[in-house]
C-alpha cells in the first residue's frame, strides 16, 4: 500500500469521527470524479466508522455514569432507557446492532447502553463489524455510482460545481435513510408522523404558528398604549398571571365547595400530615407550585413514591387529592370591569389518551400505530419508558396521560355544546369570589355531563391567568383560520380589560420587573417536562 493511499485512509477514518455520513458522501463523490480509489475510500470510511462504534461502547463501559451527566449524551440516552436497551441487546444482539446502524437515531443509545451494561464485548465487536461492512460500501458506492444522475438533476436548477454535488449527495443519503426506515413498522410510523406535521398545524412549534398572532398583539399594544397594559387585567395575581404565579395561592384566593383542597408540601412528612389532616386517601396529585403546560404533574400511588418525588424536586409542590373525573374541561372566562356579570368565552372538552390492549402488541407498538398518538410518541414513550415493551392483555385500558394539556398528549375538542346559562352563572360566582380576577382559564374535573352543564358537578383543580390560551383551537376539526380568529379575539378582550382597569386606577407592572421575573423563572429550577 502506498503512502498516499495510507494517508487517505487515515484521513477518511478521522473525518468519520466528525460526521460519518458526510465523510462517506465526500468519499463517494471523490471516487465519482476519479480523484480517489474506490477501495481506499471504502476502507478509510469503514475503519473510522468501526472504531467510532467501538468507541461508543467503550464510552459506555468505562465512563457511562459520568458521561450521562454530559448534556449531549443525556438528551440522547436518558438513564431510564439504559436497562431497557441493555436487555433488548442481550436478546437480539444481531438485529439490535445492525438495526441501530441502519435506522436513524438508534446507534448512539444502543451502542452506549451495551457498553454501560457491559454486554459481551466480543459479540458486540463482531456484529458491529458486520453492520459497518453492510452499511459503508453501500453508501460510498451509491454516491460514486449514481452521483452523476443525481447531480445532473440538481444542475438544471442551481448550476454546476461543488454546490450541486453536495446537495445531490445529501439528497441521496436522505433518500437512503428514509428507505431504511420504511423497512420497519415503527420506522414507517415515524416517517408518516413527521410528514403529517406539515398540515397538522396543532403540532407546529410555537415559532411557526404564532407570528400572525404576534402581529395582532403588536397592533393592540399600539392601540392601548403599551404591552404592559395586559398585566393590569388581573390585579389579584402578580403580573396578572403572566409568569411565576403560585398555583397554591391562586386556589387559596378562591373559596367554596367547587374548589379542590390543596396543600403546599416540601417533605414527605408534610405530605403525610396533610393527608391525615384532610382525610385524603391515595392516590394524590403532586405538581410544581410554579409551572406551565402540565409540566411535572405526578400521580402518587404510595407515600414512598411521594417521598422520592419531593426529594428530587427543587421547587415547592402542591398536593391535591386525585379527582377521578373521568371528565375534564378548560373553561375560559372573562368579565369586563364595568359589567356586573362575566361570560364563558370558550370551553375545551379534554379527552385523555387511553390505549386498549389486544393481547399481542406492546405499548410502544400501540402508540406508533395510532394516527394521533404517534404525533406525540416521544412524550408518551419517555413518560412510560419502563412499560414500553409490555404487552397489554386484550381489553386492558392503559392511560397515557393524566395532565389535561395538549403538549402532554391530551386531545382537545371544542366544548361549546357544554355552555349553558346555569354553568356560566356558576363559573361567574366562583370567579367573583376572587378579588381582582377578570380573565383566565379554569381547569375543572367532573363526573356527570348533565350535572356539569347545570353548574352543579364541577371541581376547579387549577386557575390560570392572562397567558391562558383558549385551547379549543386545537380541536382537529377546526381550521387554522378559526384558531387565529379565536386567539385574536381573546387578546383583544385581554387588552380591553387591562385598559379598563388602568382607567379605574390600577397600575400595570413595570417592564423591568416583568423581565426580571421572566429571567428568574426560566433560569431557575423548574419541573421536568415529563408528567405521569
Amino acid at each position: 500500500m502506498s503512502a498516499i493511499a495510507l494517508t487517505t485512509i487515515i484521513a477518511l477514518a478521522v473525518a468519520t469521527l466528525v460526521s460519518e455520513d458526510l465523510t462517506c458522501i465526500a468519499a463517494g463523490e471523490l471516487v465519482r470524479r476519479g480523484q480517489l480509489n474506490l477501495g481506499a475510500g471504502i476502507a478509510g470510511c469503514l475503519v473510522g466508522i468501526y472504531l467510532g462504534d467501538i468507541g461508543l461502547w467503550g464510552l459506555g463501559r468505562f465512563a457511562g455514569a459520568r458521561a450521562l451527566r454530559w448534556q449531549w449524551i443525556a438528551r440522547r440516552v436518558p438513564l431510564d432507557r439504559i436497562q431497557l436497551l441493555g436487555r433488548w441487546f442481550e436478546r437480539n444482539a444481531p438485529a439490535a446492532v445492525i438495526g441501530a446502524r441502519f435506522v436513524p437515531g438508534l446507534r448512539l443509545p444502543v451502542y452506549f447502553a451495551a457498553g454501560m451494561l457491559q454486554r459481551r464485548a466480543a459479540r458486540f465487536a463482531l456484529w458491529t463489524l458486520v453492520a459497518a461492512v453492510l452499511w459503508t460500501p453501500l453508501l460510498v458506492i451509491m454516491v460514486a455510482r449514481f452521483g452523476d444522475s443525481f447531480v445532473a438533476r440538481f444542475q438544471q436548477y442551481i448550476g454546476g460545481g461543488a454546490i450541486a454535488s453536495v446537495i445531490a449527495c445529501v439528497f441521496a443519503i436522505a433518500s437512503l435513510r428514509i428507505a431504511c426506515a420504511l423497512f420497519t413498522p415503527i420506522g414507517r410510523a415515524k416517517l408518516i408522523a413527521r410528514i403529517s406535521r406539515i398540515w397538522r398545524w396543532g403540532f407546529w412549534p410555537t415559532f411557526l404558528f404564532y407570528p400572525p398572532v404576534l402581529i395582532w398583539i403588536a397592533s393592540l399594544t399600539i392601540r392601548h398604549r403599551g404591552f404592559m397594559t395586559i398585566t393590569a387585567a388581573n390585579p389579584g395575581i402578580p403580573h396578572g398571571g403572566f409568569v411565576g404565579e403560585s398555583k397554591f395561592r391562586i386556589l387559596a384566593s378562591l373559596s367554596g365547595p367547587h374548589i379542590i383542597e390543596s396543600e403546599l408540601v416540601d417533605s414527605s412528612e408534610r405530605l403525610q400530615s396533610a393527608m391525615e389532616k384532610r382525610g385524603w386517601t391515595l392516590p394524590v396529585i403532586l405538581k410544581p407550585d410554579v409551572g406551565q403546560r402540565g409540566a411535572g404533574v405526578r400521580l402518587v400511588r404510595s407515600l414512598d413514591d411521594g417521598r422520592k418525588i419531593i426529594e428530587s424536586s427543587r421547587t415547592p409542590l402542591v398536593a391535591q387529592p386525585f379527582h377521578p373525573g373521568p371528565f375534564e374541561a378548560g373553561i375560559f372566562y372573562y368579565r369586563i370591569p364595568s359589567q356586573a356579570r362575566g361570560k364563558i368565552f370558550t370551553i375545551t372538552d379534554k379527552q385523555f389518551p387511553i390505549l386498549v390492549g389486544d393481547g399481542t402488541s406492546t405499548i410502544e407498538e400501540h402508540i406508533w400505530r395510532d394516527p394521533r398518538f404517534r404525533m406525540q410518541a416521544k412524550t408518551f414513550l419517555a413518560r412510560h419508558e419502563r412499560d414500553r415493551t409490555r404487552v397489554l392483555p386484550e381489553g386492558e385500558r392503559f392511560k397515557l396521560a393524566i395532565a389535561g394539556n395538549h403538549c402532554q398528549g391530551t386531545l382537545f375538542r371544542d366544548g361549546s355544546h357544554l355552555i349553558t346559562p346555569q354553568l356560566e352563572r356558576a363559573i361567574d360566582s366562583i370567579a367573583q369570589r376572587f378579588n381582582g380576577f377578570y380573565f383566565g382559564r379554569f381547569d375543572v374535573r367532573y363526573s356527570d355531563v348533565e350535572r356539569f352543564k347545570a353548574g352543579e358537578d364541577l371541581t376547579v383543580i387549577e386557575l390560570n391567568g392572562i397567558t391562558s390560551e383558549s385551547t379549543n383551537i386545537y380541536d382537529p376539526s377546526r381550521s387554522i383560520f378559526r384558531a387565529y380568529a379565536t386567539l385574536m379575539r381573546q387578546w383583544s378582550i385581554l387588552f380591553e380589560i387591562g385598559a379598563a382597569n388602568r382607567q379605574r386606577g390600577q397600575r400595570a407592572s413595570r417592564a423591568w420587573s416583568l423581565i426580571r421575573d421572566l429571567i428568574g423563572y426560566y433560569r431557575g429550577p423548574r419541573a421536568s417536562a415529563l408528567s405521569d
